[in-house]
């Protein structure tokens, strides 16, 4: 039986809420740095596939970097449980910054591509590692509010990203979107040297790392990515292609499960599923990545092109979304953290977020501008309301020990729904366009309209060049844009209301006020599959059957239901 090296956590002083403080600013950063960079392409995106002639390729740009993101979190999850998190942090900040080296120099698509799958690898333990590191030293019931600080950071960057492209795009070149990480990762940097005290490991056996389920997950992951992308645009429904990935993807999945269940140290334990909190979390997550970045990825470029208006302020459209979403999250995070109620927050938040699918499903080429700010406040609204709340609500559920993992997978599928999401309309989104813009210049051709008029690339357009084209052609691209991606916003709604749906089975789980400890001994029997003997034979087990100190288990009359420790451990 092989032991995770443990923390001697009664011979280290509790952390000063001012030394939390300041690590917290650094996660913020390193958080900043990774939804910047899902967001901050948006804007330029059009101008950057047009001078790399790329179109046909661009939502590669977006899908790689959340694919290779996604791949990653469980793995720095179960990685940093195992071994310690700040090595590991530093890592993802350099990995973040080798890709950002590479996006900056490309001249053609596979090498931004390239550069983008690095600056994922490294995002997703920038993602991970932050939100697990404060909630190794922040008690469930106080972490509502950094946690709700910390979705404040998704916020200004929903805003902030799509901004700074856009004011970069039409200044000093898009490829400075790239250059702006280098500042912001020193500055991660330094901040967990200097800031991220780590208590030293003592003795025992050096544990098992789980290679064959991380191999597997990352199949499983790039299979349900590539059908996504490339079924019906790339490769026929039906093809060879389409049906091997299925094939071999649905093998992956069996002989994950197969090896999760026989390591002692699975990437993702399968026992995580027992709880409600962590599967219906984990499910409704899934939804919202599915509609947020299918919303996020595209909304830019769909106003640049539709409204004719410039990056800036295609950006300055979205700030709506970001004012709700940076509102909502921060007020409800101190909320939580003051009454411990929490349940009917996300149930609000996902209907509110499929009615602004609804809503922007109904716009036109000819739309006011207010019509797509009114639903994008919306989508901030709800977002807000949800996003960190689900996250907290998972952390809840298990101990320190546990809570990198944990944190992880259920991000690990919030991902992948967002990479779906991203991948699915990505690619719809695109055939669609070039189908709309090929068969409007047919009949243009056709109907004489188009005798004198200059050829248009489908794949080679940019706002600027939209803009100059005479009249015919100019309509016929805005509306071939807004009839290939509006619609499809519709087809991502039932998956908000089926979330909702499943929220309302989610418990109304106590939140702790200290740290939750699981004892060494308990986690071995963990480790080795005696999960579901401990919890029927012990009275001292939670919901889940993760035993949990006898206080802890005893106490439901009051939120206080974790015993007290004098020594929370600095950070890990």
């Amino acid at each position: 039986m092989t032991n995770a090296p443990e923390n001697h956590t009664n011979e280290t002083q509790p952390m000063t809420t001012s030394a939390i403080i300041l690590l917290f600013v650094g996660l913020m950063i390193a958080m900043f740095m990774f939804s910047l960079n899902q967001t901050v392409l948006a804007t330029a995106l059009p101008t950057i596939v047009g001078e790399l002639d790329g179109v046909d390729q661009m939502l590669w740009v977006s899908t790689a970097f959340m694919l290779a993101s996604t791949i990653m979190m469980p793995i720095y999850g179960k990685v940093g449980d195992l071994f310690g998190r700040k090595p590991l942090f530093m890592f993802a900040i350099s990995c973040f910054l080798l890709g950002s080296v590479f996006a900056l120099i490309a001249n053609e698509m596979s090498m931004l591509i390239l550069g983008r799958v690095l600056q994922g690898i490294g995002g997703g333990g920038m993602m991970i590692l932050s939100q697990s590191i404060i909630a190794s030293v922040v008690p469930p019931r106080e972490r509502g509010k950094y946690m709700g600080i910390m979705g404040s950071a998704f916020a200004v960057s929903s805003v902030a990203g799509p901004l700074i492209g856009g004011w970069l795009t039409e200044g000093p070149g898009w490829r400075w979107a790239f250059a702006i990480n280098f500042p912001l990762g020193a500055i991660a940097l330094v901040a967990a040297a200097v800031f991220l005290k780590i208590p030293k490991h003592h003795g025992g056996p050096r544990p098992k790392i789980d290679v064959g389920g991380m191999a597997l997950i990352s199949v499983v992951t790039s299979c349900i990515v590539l059908v996504s992308a490339w079924g019906g645009h790339d490769y026929e429904w039906g093809s060879w292609q389409i049906n091997g990935l299925i094939i071999t993807g649905a093998l992956a999945i069996i002989a994950f499960i197969i090896v999760e269940s026989k390591v002692s140290e699975p990437v993702i334990p399968l026992w995580l599923f027992k709880s409600r909190d962590f599967l219906l979390s984990t499910i409704a997550g899934l939804f919202i990545g599915v509609s947020m970045f299918g919303v996020l990825s595209y909304m830019p470029t769909y106003l640049q092109m539709v409204h004719g208006i410039d990056a800036t302020v295609a950006g300055l459209m979205m700030v709506p979304m970001m004012g709700t979403m940076l509102l909502s999250s921060t007020i409800v995070g101190f909320v939580v953290a003051r009454t411990g109620n929490y349940k009917r927050y996300p149930l609000i938040g996902i209907l509110l977020i499929g009615a602004a699918l609804v809503l922007l499903s109904t716009l036109q080429a000819d739309s006011p501008a207010w019509e797509p700010m009114v639903g994008l406040a919306l989508l901030g609204l709800g977002l807000g309301l949800s996003m960190q709340i689900l996250v907290l609500v998972v952390q809840n559920a298990f101990p320190v020990e546990m809570v990198g993992t944990a944190t992880a997978a259920n991000n690990y599928f919030r991902q992948v729904g967002a990479t779906l999401g991203m991948a699915f309309i990505g690619s719809v989104f695109t055939q669609r366009l070039l189908e709309n813009i090929t068969s409007g210049m047919r009949e243009l051709s056709a109907g004489g309209d188009g005798g004198g008029l200059p050829q248009v690339s489908s794949t080679g357009l940019t706002p600027q060049i939209v803009s100059e084209l005479p009249e015919p052609i100019h309509n016929l691209i805005i509306t071939a844009y807004n009839d290939a991606l509006v619609p499809l916003f519709l087809w991502v709604a039932p998956l908000a209301f089926a979330g909702f749906l499943i929220l309302l089975f989610l418990p109304n789980t106590p939140l702790a006020q200290t740290l939750k400890k699981q004892d060494q001994a308990a986690r071995e029997h963990v480790a080795v599959h005696d999960h579901a003997e401990v919890a029927a034979a012990s009275p001292a087990s939670d919901s889940l059957g993760v035993p949990t100190t006898p206080k802890a288990a005893d106490d439901d009359s009051d939120d206080s239901h974790d015993t007290p420790r004098r020594g929370a451990r600095a950070t890990d």
